[in-house]
């Protein structure tokens, strides 16, 4: 028997890339997930491809209501919440300088504030429950500087000091990861290998 069979997992950045794929796997090994996207079309659509054990919240991670309700949906629908997997990411392409003041408060919001939120109302359904895990996807963008990314950086940055945080707080009752991949075929790449002024930079990063 899978251990995730009947567990129940809040995935964000559920439409695309990592998020997509976490679903997909978490799907065929017997969990119930609850998926959260800005788009409908493209969340509906992946509900009913993963099939009865996929429902889809649309909303705004950045909100915190839409955290909180992506909680409450998991709790109404499945009864229970074990695992989060928090993908959702925005790069914010540019030098600092150029940068848009939108554009640095969006990325922080998606990539930080967002995680606060979701944790804040998840994590006590989750101690209720007896426990639970916790994975954040971060980025090789905390530890390795590219070029025209500080918004990225400084909110991908921020993840390894809080997830030490929040596993001296929460563990053993919740096991709290940071996973922080290196380049991985996503949407979110294609438009990352847009802040390169030229080809040449792409192969010296990588």
């Amino acid at each position: 028997m899978s251990f995730f069979k009947d567990k129940t997992a809040i995935i964000t950045g559920a439409t695309s890339g990592i998020g997509q794929g976490i679903a997909a796997a978490l799907i065929r090994e017997g969990a119930r997930v609850v998926l959260s996207g800005r788009d409908e079309e493209r969340g509906r659509n992946l509900e009913q491809q993963l099939g009865p054990n996929a429902h889809f919240v649309a909303g705004d991670i950045t909100r915190p209501e839409a955290n909180e309700a992506l909680v409450q949906a998991a709790m109404g629908r499945f009864g229970r919440l074990d695992m989060l997997a928090l993908s959702a990411g925005r790069l914010g392409i540019g030098k600092l300088h150029t940068l848009s003041v939108e554009d640095w408060q969006e990325t922080v919001s998606t990539n930080l504030n967002a995680v606060f939120y979701l944790l804040k109302y998840a994590i006590p359904e989750m101690q209720k429950g007896g426990g639970g895990s916790i994975v954040i996807i971060g980025s090789v963008a905390a530890f390795h500087a590219f070029p025209n990314h500080p918004a990225y950086a400084a909110s991908k940055g921020a993840l390894p000091a809080l997830v030490r945080q929040l596993a001296r707080d929460y563990s053993p009752e919740v096991r709290i990861n940071l996973v922080s991949p290196a380049q991985v075929i996503t949407p979110l790449l294609h438009n990352s290998v847009k802040a390169f002024d030229n080809p040449d930079e792409i192969l010296e990063e990588t």
